[in-house]
C-alpha cells in the first residue's frame, strides 16, 4: 500500500509539473477498404508488402525481381488458378502486392527481407498533396498558364541534393534556358540533366561533394520544382501523385550546409556562385532564433546582392515560435513565410481504457498491430527521472516497459529516436505528448514501431486517465490511414516562428504562410523499420518552416513564367495582396498554439494563394534604390549602408525612407492607446489586370483604430497606370482594442475580377 501512494504522488507532483511548468521545458474522405475478393469466405484480399531490396537488384532483371517477391508467397497460384502475385515494384517501392490472408501476412512476417505489409484500399485519384490543396490542377487552370513553371532556374540553397530519385528525372522537361550558366562542378557527384541543371558544393573553400547525405536539401528541393510521381507513399500513408509546386522548373543546388549547420561564408558563397549562374529565384531554408543585423545575416546581405540582378530570393520565417519576435529574417526585400496546415491527416487513434478516443498521427501503421488488444500504459518519467519522461538512451534500462505501451514525452532527442529506444526495451507502442508550447501540432513521423504523436491538450487527458487508473491503465492505438477534412484548416503551425520585426523598422513579417507540417517529399533513404541509413529513393514526411518556404519559391516560378518583366519586389507584392486570411470554412485563421484566432504576427497576410498570385490585379512596387533611404532611416552607418547596396553612400546626402513609407503591400504601425496623433502613409498601387478597371476600397480596420482614405475609388484606363492614395490611421476613441498588445485588419480594393488585399497590423505602446 506505501509503495502505491508512493507512486501516485510521484505521479501527481509529474502531472502537476507537466500541466503547469511545461512551457518552461521549450526547445477528400478516404474511401473504405474494399475486399478485392467479393467477402472471400478464405479472407483473401490484396496487401500491399514491402521489402528490403535484394543485392545487386540494379542487374536483376524483371523476371528475376518477380521471382524475389514471389519467394515471400506461400505459393504462386490461388486454388482457383490465378496468380497471387499482381504487381512487382521496383521503382515506386520496394516490394510488391499480392492476394494474401492476414494468417499468411502474419508467416510472411518472420521472413528475412520483409519489413511489414498493409492492406490495399481504394482512394479517389489526388496529388500527395499541397498543390492540389493550394489550387493548382495537372490539368487545366493556373498551372497550365504558367506552363507548369517551364525555363525557370531554381537555386536551392541547403544540404544538397540526392539527383537519381524519380522526383529529379527529366522527363517531360525542356532544355534550361539559354542564359543559364551554371553546371555540374566535377567533384559534386551530380551528374545534370535537365531538371538537375547544376550542382554545387561549398564547404570552407574543400571541393567536396552536393550528394545530400542529410535529406533536407532533397525534400526542399522536390517541393519548389520536383517532377510527377506517380504512386508516391510513406510507408503506405498518402498514396498519390507527387510534384513539386513549378514540375517544369529546372533545379541548381547548392550545399553549403552540413550535419545541419550552415557557416555564413558558405551560404555567401552559394549566393555569389547563384548569382553568377544567373538563376531566376533563390530558395533559402535556413534561420537561426533570433534575427541579426542585415549586415551581419547571409540571407538578407546576399538577398539584396540578387536583387539588384532581378533574382527573387525566397526563405523561412524559422521555426521557434510561439514566441513573438522570433523570426530568422526581417529584410523587407526578402519572401519571408510561415508554416500553416493541411486537412490531412495520418490518422493514428489513441484509445483508452475507459474508452476515450484521442485523435493523433503516425505514418507508421502496420497490419500486424492488433488494435483490438488494449495493452497496459507505462510512463517512465513517473518513476524513471527527468530524462525518462523523454525516452533517451538508457533511461529506460531498468523499467519495465515490456510489452506495453510507453508514453513519451517530446524535447531532448527527436520522436522517431524516442521509438528505436522503446523498441529497444522492449515496449510495444509509444504515444507521444506534446509540450504545452508546441500545442496542436502533431507530426505523422515514420516510427520504428507504432506510435501516436497528441497534442498537448489529450496528453493531459491521457495523463490524467493514468492516474485514476493506475495499474489498470490500459490503451491501444487504432490506425486510420490518411484522412482528408481535418478542420480548422489551414492554421498556424505551432513552431511556426512569429513577429512583430525588431530590426526592419516594424514592416510586417512573415509576409505569408505556406503549408509546413508533415509534407510529403523526396527522401534519399529508407524510413521506418528499416536499417538506418540505407540509401534508397522514397518519400517521407517532414515539417518546419524549411517546407513552407519551397513552396513559395516554387509559386514565384510560376509567376516569372507568366510575368518575366516583373520585379522581385512586383512578385511580392502580388503573393501578398492575393493571401487569403480566412480558412477553409470561411473563418478566420486559427493558430494551433491556442486553438483560438491567430495574431496578424503569426499569420502575416494569409495562405499562399497560387492562382492569385499569377493574376493580382494591381502591385505595390518598391525601387530597389528606396533600400537606400530606408537603410539610412535605419539608422546604418555609411560603410554599412554602403556593403549593403554595392555601392558608395553618405546619408547625409540621402533623403531618410522610414520603414511605414516604403511602398509595401502590408501596413503596419504603432499607436499608443493615449495618444490621439494621426499616421499618414502613402501608396502607390500599378495597374496589372485590365486595360481599364475600377477599384473601390473596403476597410476592416484593426479593433481600436479608425482608417480613412483620401480616395475611395481607383480608376485605371491603361496597362502600367499607377495611382497614389493616403491611409490616415488613428486611435478610435469609441471603440477599445482590448487587451491585446496586436490588432489587425486589412484595406481591400475590389474590382469586378480582382480583389487586392493590404494586410494592415497594429503594434500597441
Amino acid at each position: 500500500m506505501g509503495h502505491r501512494c508512493a507512486l501516485l504522488f510521484r505521479c501527481y507532483v509529474f502531472f502537476l509539473f507537466f500541466h503547469g511548468f511545461a512551457l518552461l521545458v521549450s526547445e477528400g474522405q478516404l474511401l473504405p477498404i474494399v475486399d478485392d475478393q467479393g467477402g472471400n469466405p478464405n479472407g483473401l484480399q490484396t496487401y500491399i508488402v514491402h521489402v528490403e531490396k535484394p543485392e545487386g537488384i540494379e542487374f536483376l532483371s524483371s523476371e528475376d525481381l518477380q521471382r524475389w517477391h514471389e519467394s515471400f508467397l506461400p505459393n504462386t497460384t490461388l486454388d482457383s488458378g490465378e496468380p497471387r502475385l499482381l504487381y512487382s515494384y521496383r521503382e515506386a517501392i520496394s516490394g510488391f502486392a499480392a492476394r494474401l490472408t492476414a494468417a499468411e501476412v502474419r508467416t510472411m512476417e518472420a521472413m528475412d527481407g520483409f519489413v511489414y505489409a498493409r492492406p490495399d484500399k481504394v482512394r479517389r485519384i489526388q496529388t500527395t498533396y499541397t498543390p492540389e490543396f493550394l489550387g493548382l490542377s495537372q490539368w487545366n487552370g493556373t498551372w497550365r498558364t504558367t506552363s507548369w513553371g517551364e525555363g525557370i532556374v531554381i537555386g536551392v540553397i541547403d544540404t544538397g541534393i540526392f539527383p537519381s530519385h524519380p522526383s529529379f528525372s527529366d522527363d517531360g522537361m525542356a532544355r534550361p534556358p539559354k542564359k543559364f550558366k551554371g553546371s555540374c562542378s566535377s567533384k559534386s557527384g551530380v551528374k545534370c540533366n535537365h531538371k538537375i541543371v547544376g550542382a554545387r558544393a561549398f564547404q570552407k573553400g574543400k571541393k567536396v561533394s552536393a550528394i545530400d547525405d542529410d535529406g533536407h536539401g532533397t525534400h526542399v528541393a522536390s517541393i519548389a520544382a520536383g517532377n510527377f510521381v506517380f504512386d508516391a507513399e510513406v510507408l503506405g500513408m498518402a498514396l498519390g501523385t507527387a510534384s513539386g509546386m513549378a514540375p517544369r522548373a529546372h533545379l541548381s543546388i547548392y550545399k553549403a550546409c552540413f550535419r545541419g549547420l550552415c557557416h555564413d561564408c558558405d551560404i555567401l558563397a552559394a549566393i555569389e556562385r547563384a548569382i553568377k549562374d544567373k538563376v531566376n529565384i533563390i530558395s533559402m531554408s535556413i534561420g537561426k532564433e533570433t534575427p541579426d543585423n542585415f549586415t551581419d545575416d547571409p540571407v538578407a546581405q546576399g538577398s539584396f546582392a540578387a536583387l539588384r540582378h532581378q533574382i527573387s530570393a525566397v526563405t523561412c520565417a524559422g521555426n521557434y515560435g510561439p514566441k513573438n519576435s522570433s523570426l530568422s529574417h526581417e529584410a523587407p526585400w526578402v519572401l519571408t513565410v510561415g508554416a500553416s496546415t493541411t486537412d490531412r491527416r495520418i490518422s493514428a487513434i489513441v484509445k483508452l481504457g475507459d474508452g476515450t478516443e484521442l485523435a493523433g498521427e503516425s505514418a507508421y501503421q502496420p497490419s500486424s498491430f492488433n488494435s483490438s488488444d488494449l495493452k497496459p500504459i507505462v510512463i517512465p518519467g513517473a518513476t524513471g527521472g527527468f530524462l525518462a519522461r523523454y525516452c533517451v538512451n538508457g533511461s529506460l534500462d531498468f523499467i519495465d516497459v515490456s510489452g506495453k505501451i510507453v508514453v513519451c514525452f517530446t524535447g531532448e532527442i527527436e520522436n522517431i529516436e524516442k521509438g528505436k529506444v522503446v523498441y529497444k526495451a522492449g515496449g510495444a507502442a509509444m504515444i507521444i505528448i506534446n509540450r504545452k508550447n508546441e500545442g496542436y501540432t502533431t507530426d505523422a513521423e515514420a516510427h520504428v514501431l507504432p506510435a501516436s504523436h497528441l497534442t498537448y491538450e489529450d496528453g493531459l487527458k491521457v495523463l490524467e486517465y493514468y492516474l485514476a487508473a493506475m495499474d489498470s491503465a490500459m490503451a491501444t492505438i487504432v490506425f486510420e490511414d490518411t484522412v482528408f477534412g481535418q478542420r480548422p484548416t489551414p492554421a498556424v503551425a505551432c513552431f511556426s516562428s512569429r513577429g512583430p520585426a525588431v530590426t526592419n523598422g516594424g514592416i510586417l513579417k512573415p509576409d505569408v504562410l505556406a503549408p509546413g507540417v508533415n509534407i510529403l517529399a523526396a527522401w534519399p533513404f529508407k524510413v521506418g523499420p528499416y536499417p538506418t541509413n540505407i540509401v534508397d529513393p522514397t518519400f517521407n514526411f517532414l515539417s518546419g518552416t524549411s517546407m513552407a518556404a519551397p513552396h513559395v519559391s516554387g509559386i514565384v516560378a510560376l509567376i516569372k513564367t507568366k510575368h518575366p518583366e516583373w520585379s522581385p519586389s512586383a512578385i511580392q507584392s502580388a503573393i501578398i495582396t492575393s493571401a487569403k486570411n480566412l480558412d477553409l470554412d470561411g473563418n478566420y485563421i486559427v493558430d494551433e498554439y491556442t486553438n483560438t484566432t491567430a495574431v496578424i504576427f503569426a499569420v502575416g497576410a494569409g495562405q499562399v494563394n497560387p492562382s492569385g498570385a499569377v493574376d493580382p490585379g494591381l502591385l505595390y512596387e518598391i525601387n530597389t534604390n528606396d533600400y537606400t533611404g530606408y537603410l539610412c532611416g535605419l539608422g546604418y552607418s555609411n560603410k554599412e549602408v554602403t556593403v549593403l547596396v554595392g555601392r558608395k553612400v553618405k546619408c547625409s546626402n540621402v533623403r531618410p525612407i522610414h520603414a511605414q513609407q516604403l511602398n509595401c503591400p502590408s501596413l503596419a504601425v504603432r499607436l499608443s492607446r493615449n495618444n490621439r496623433e494621426v499616421i499618414t502613409l502613402k501608396r502607390t498601387a500599378k495597374n496589372v489586370g485590365d486595360v481599364a478597371e475600377d477599384y473601390r476600397a473596403q476597410i476592416t480596420a484593426p479593433p481600436g483604430v479608425t482608417v480613412e482614405l483620401s480616395a475611395y475609388e481607383l480608376r485605371f484606363w491603361r496597362p502600367g497606370q499607377e495611382e497614389s492614395f493616403q491611409i490616415r490611421v488613428s486611435v478610435n476613441s469609441t471603440e477599445s482594442a482590448g487587451n491585446s498588445s496586436f490588432s489587425g485588419g486589412k484595406l481591400e480594393w475590389i474590382s469586378d475580377k480582382h480583389v487586392v488585399t493590404c494586410p494592415m497590423a497594429i503594434s500597441w505602446t
